[in-house]
């Protein structure tokens, strides 16, 4: 069995740096170290389209954004398959056959559902689309035979349906296709990184995103925005590192390096947090500390975007290329579906055998 990669994200807005350490570099990491068959990554217009069906141009003007955020993070379209959801038509053939397998109130149970419908307070005006994404996401992942899928821990649920989903399809009309496996990121902090507000999730929609494209003034400006330790009023005080944004952040993209070029004065991330605990260091120095840090992390990021702004043209070329060879895959696979479902009437001599004198 071949070991292939598929991940993607949905073209509402620019990735953050939420995105950054919850799976993007985690994907740069995996195709730089070469061991998989086939990765794919998936610019899920269609997915997005399921709560923006009323304002289609958000999705459309996103699709290039989200691109050159991929691109200027070292994704290598020479590595790696990037394409655009939509123009994978046999896609929605297979989300169209999964739906048969899934009843309603396997869908509605869904942990990232139910959040999602709650953030989103559709009440009764839910869109089925949005409802059944689940079934769609299987069908993204299972159309490329898909073992690998690097995630969130909040998108667990949905790989579980997947493989729900792969089973009964197995189970029904024999091995047909792969269960996936979720990867997490290595680093706990970095699961699920909270907003610069102390809201549990860092979302475009909350305005609360530190994000790749920002200059380095923007980050400044954010970072000196950041929920900290309300109790902490004076540097004397004692401050608290738990649910203080600061240092959530600087677990996540400290490194080996990180003070002996920007707080040489201490010598680790544990000494820094003793130090605030105890009192004596203001929240300016940490966030001027951690502004540093990003900025540095960012610097190269800025750079390749740019190049990509000014070659729009090669950014369209590599998303059309990659969204055919993505069709060419996906197609098999259908193939390969209709065939055991015993529907492909037209290809099978066998059916048509059993007709012959009739």
């Amino acid at each position: 069995m071949d070991k292939v990669i598929l991940t993607g994200d949905r073209p509402t807005g620019r990735l953050h740096i939420g995105h950054y350490v919850g799976s993007l570099r985690s994907r740069v990491e995996l195709q730089n170290k070469g061991d998989y068959d086939k990765f794919y990554i998936m610019i899920a217009d269609v997915q997005a389209l399921t709560d923006n069906w009323d304002n289609p141009e958000k999705v459309r003007q996103n699709i290039i954004e989200v691109a050159l955020d991929y691109l200027s993070v070292g994704i290598d379209p020479s590595k790696v398959t990037i394409f655009v959801q939509s123009g994978v038509k046999g896609l929605f053939e297979l989300t169209c056959f999964y739906m048969d397998v899934v009843t309603l109130a396997r869908v509605q149970r869904n942990p990232t559902i139910k959040s999602e419908l709650k953030m989103r307070g559709f009440g009764e005006s839910i869109p089925c689309g949005f409802l059944t994404y689940p079934i769609s996401q299987a069908a993204d992942i299972t159309g490329f035979d898909a073992t690998i899928i690097p995630v969130g821990d909040d998108q667990l649920p949905m790989i579980e349906q997947a493989r729900e989903i792969v089973r009964s399809i197995n189970g029904i009309y024999g091995e047909t296709l792969y269960e996936p496996e979720a990867v997490l990121p290595e680093n706990d902090a970095c699961r699920r990184l909270p907003g610069i507000d102390g809201n549990a999730k860092m979302s475009k929609s909350l305005g609360n995103c530190i994000y790749l494209s920002d200059d380095e003034e923007t980050v400044n400006k954010k970072v000196m925005s950041m929920y900290t330790d309300p109790d902490h009023i004076r540097v004397e005080d004692p401050g608290k590192v738990e649910g203080n944004m600061v240092f959530t952040y600087l677990d996540c993209f400290c490194k080996e390096d990180s003070f002996e070029r920007f707080l040489p004065e201490f010598k680790d991330l544990d000494e820094l947090k003793a130090a605030y605990k105890k009192g004596g260091l203001g929240d300016v120095k940490i966030k001027r500390f951690l502004a540093a840090i990003l900025n540095d992390e960012l610097a190269p990021v800025r750079e390749k975007r740019k190049y990509y702004e000014e070659h729009i043209n090669e950014v369209f070329d590599i998303l059309k290329k990659g969204t055919e060879d993505a069709s060419k895959h996906c197609d098999e696979v259908v193939n390969r579906l209709r065939k055991n479902m015993k529907i492909d009437y037209f290809d099978n001599k066998e059916i048509i055998s059993k007709y012959e004198g009739v």
